[in-house]
């Protein structure tokens, strides 16, 4: 880092940002770049090892172990935050799971379809009702969900339950947006295309054509990375986007554009 951007304001000084899911992946991602910006993070996630070693490598940040999909273990996330760090002003709810067995409406059980959505919406409908408040009694700010490109466009290798779960997500987060918005609170649905996460990288690993399958339908020709997406997600939790809300906020290369790919 040079001395000038060491000097200059950070975009989230100031700012309280409680990211789930952060040990890993874009989460990871995000919560480094945030305290980079001068964010205050609290790091949660089910992964104790990896979510400590996030939060070890953030400016000013903890961890916490939470469990999304259990009120009880979300409503102590927010109360740790608070009394750490006296109120929280972003929550960027990123948590969210893409199992093996999710796939077509004709073969997902109904145990693995519950497994999904307990994570990926119940657990962002707790983040928000459990976290909304704290925003609230801080006079405003930024809850950003994670929903996907796939909320937007089908697709048919299908992945019943985790489509349906970032559809809902999009939908709630519009219902919060015009609910919150004369409370100074922004509400905005995060719509990623494919991005280079272990989970999805390992699966193309397994099977290269399949990869290249997908591939092809991609106007720029590769996955998104996670960098990429965090820096989105860092537009929204800033004072910069302080006229975004209710948006479906697609950071997918193109592909929800696209019609006929050049290749």
């Amino acid at each position: 880092m040079t001395a000038d951007a060491a000097a200059r304001p950070g975009r989230l000084n100031g700012k309280v940002a409680v990211i789930t899911g952060a040990a890993s992946g874009i989460g990871r991602e995000a919560a480094i770049l945030f305290a980079s910006e001068g964010a205050k993070v609290v790091v949660a996630d089910t992964s104790e090892e990896a979510g400590r070693t996030t939060a070890a490598e953030c400016v000013d940040a903890i961890f916490h172990r939470t469990d999304v999909s259990d009120p009880a273990s979300v409503s102590e996330l927010y109360s740790a935050a608070s009394k750490r760090y006296g109120g929280v002003d972003i929550l960027y709810n990123n948590a969210g799971i893409m199992p093996e067995d999710d796939c077509s409406v004709l073969e997902t059980s109904p145990e693995a379809w519950s497994r999904v959505q307990a994570v990926n919406t119940y657990g962002v409908f707790l983040c928000c009702q459990k976290g909304i408040p704290h925003l609230v009694e801080r006079g405003g700010g930024s809850v950003i969900n994670v929903s996907s490109f796939v909320a937007l466009a089908g697709s048919a290798t299908s992945q019943i339950s985790y489509t349906a779960s970032k559809g809902a997500v999009l939908a709630m987060s519009r219902e919060l947006a015009v609910q919150f918005a004369r409370q100074a609170i922004r509400v905005n649905a995060l719509c990623p295309g494919p991005v280079e996460t272990p989970l999805l990288m390992r699966l193309f690993a397994e099977d290269p054509a399949a990869y290249e399958r997908r591939r092809i339908h991609l106007p720029m020709g590769r996955l998104a990375r996670p960098h990429e997406i965090a820096n989105a997600a860092l537009f929204l939790a800033s004072d910069e986007s302080s006229y975004v809300n209710g948006a479906a906020f697609v950071v997918d290369g193109g592909l929800t554009a696209a019609y006929v790919t050049p290749e």
